[in-house]
Formats: structure tokens, sequence, C-alpha cells
């Protein structure tokens, strides 16, 4: 399994939300506190960021453990964004993809992070692969679960779902053909944050509730939230998200939906063609 964070709020640095909390999502490539399968999160790590008037985010992603990385360290001291999503990955068997392997994912406006496994990959995705254009499938950035996984999120994206649904029902349609399969899913477009808890943690600190500072910091204006696989802090206003849950977040308010609700829905939606 990995570790994950998403931010909106006011305008903060890469460092306050990853580094130097006690907890931070830094400390949790090798220290995590919640997490249920795996111990370290070393095999590559990486942060995603909205910059003012520009809807396309910035990403740095590396295949080595954060903690290993000068560059990063610098690059988080001084980089401030209103929006971020990043992740720290388990460790795991060898591969060819390197950083690619590593989230956040992008296209478009998004960014996205699975925090989990596809049970029995990729054997299991066979019978999802026919759901997907041929061009999606040719372009996959990665070979991993996580890269497929993103690859039907988006194709659902770019179909015209929201968010919330396309999460939903991607979550759904994997456990249908690999159950077992871990799918805690993480998307911002820098305005709204959508996730799910599908095997795994995840909590929420809506805003104001406080981000680290040193001693004399002034709590930051505006409001927000952060969204992550577990707190970075002691604070006693983080909220635990049940499992089997949809997400739904902007900087104001929070929604949580029983995927099993959503399932329903889904068994009574029509099918969908297959692409060809």
């Amino acid at each position: 399994m990995c570790r994950h964070l998403a931010f909106l709020g006011p305008a903060e640095r890469l460092g306050r939300l990853l580094v130097e909390p006690e907890h931070g999502l830094y400390r949790q490539s090798w220290a995590p506190r919640r997490q249920r399968y795996g111990t370290v999160n070393a095999d590559g790590f990486g942060v995603g960021w909205y910059a003012e008037e520009d809807p396309v985010p910035a990403r740095y992603r590396r295949a080595g453990p954060i903690w290993g990385d000068p560059a990063f360290a610098d690059l988080a001291r001084v980089v401030r964004s209103r929006a971020v999503l990043a992740a720290v990955r388990s460790a795991t068997v060898p591969g060819p993809d390197g950083e690619a392997a590593a989230a956040p994912f992008t296209a478009d406006r998004w960014l996205f992070s699975h925090n989990g496994a596809v049970s029995g990959w990729p054997r299991t995705a066979a019978p999802l692969v026919r759901t997907l254009p041929a061009a999606d499938l040719l372009s996959l950035q990665a070979q991993c679960d996580a890269a497929f996984v993103w690859a039907l999120v988006l194709h659902r994206l770019r179909r015209g779902d929201d968010p919330g649904r396309a999460l939903a029902d991607t979550v759904l349609e994997i456990d249908e053909a690999a159950p077992g399969s871990r799918l805690n899913l993480l998307l911002t477009d820098g305005e709204t944050i959508t996730a799910t808890t599908w095997g795994d943690t995840l909590w929420y600190l809506a805003w104001p509730g406080r981000l680290p500072r040193g001693p004399g910091s002034a709590r930051p204006e505006g409001t927000g939230i952060v969204v992550a696989s577990e707190p970075y802090d002691d604070d006693p206003r983080w909220r635990e998200v049940p499992d089997l849950t949809l997400l739904a977040a902007d900087r104001t308010e929070v929604l949580l939906t029983p995927l099993k609700d959503l399932r329903t829905d889904l068994a009574s939606a029509p099918s969908e063609e297959p692409c060809t």
C-alpha cells in the first residue's frame, strides 16, 4: 500500500503540508502509523500542485524515496499552492516503470493517486480491458495496476462523468472483476477533492483546522480541507472516513456517501456498449 494526501485551502508551502508535520507524508514514507499493508513507502514519490491562474497542474516525481532527494527538499521549501496532491509509493516488486509508476498521475486538469492493489493483477484486468479504447491502452503511463486504474477513471471523466461517479463506478467495476482489491482512490482538479475508501484508511481535517507552523506563525485565512491516508498530527479534529465510502469535498464542505448505495444505482443503470 501507499500513503497519499490532497489539500485545498489558502496558499501554503509544500514543506508545511508534507515535510514539517510530525507525522507528515515525509515521515510516513518510513514510519506510517495506520498503514494496514506494507511497512515502507520507498519505491518512488510524487507531488502535483496548481499555480495561480493555471488550471493544468505541475508535477514532480522520482523513483527513489522522498527522504533521499535533496532537490525535493529545496522545492518544498519555496513552492506554494492552494491545491496539492502528493503520494509516497509502497516498496514493491522490481519493475521497468521507475518514476512513471509513482503518483500522482495526471491528464488535462486532473491529479490522481491509487492507494491499494488490484487483486490478481494483471490477469484479473482482462475483463476490464474491453471497456477502454485502444488508444487509452496504448498510452498507459506505466505498466502497474495504478496506471490502469487511472486509465479507467480518466476514460469516464472524459466521457462526461462527474468525479464521484467516475471513481465509484471504477471501484465497483474492479471489485467485480478482481474481488479483494484494495481501492483507495484520490482525485483533484484543484477545486474539489474526490476519494474512495475500499480496504485502507482515509481521514480528513476540515478548515479551519490548523496546519503545522512554527512559533509565532498566524493561522492562515480562508477555508479548506486536507484529505489523507492518515493524520499528519494528533489534532483531535481529524475525522476518519468509514470503509466503502465516497468522499466529495471542496473548500467549504465534505459529503460522505456509502458506496453500497451507489452500487444499487449502478446496477439499475443501462449497460455501456464495449469500445471497439
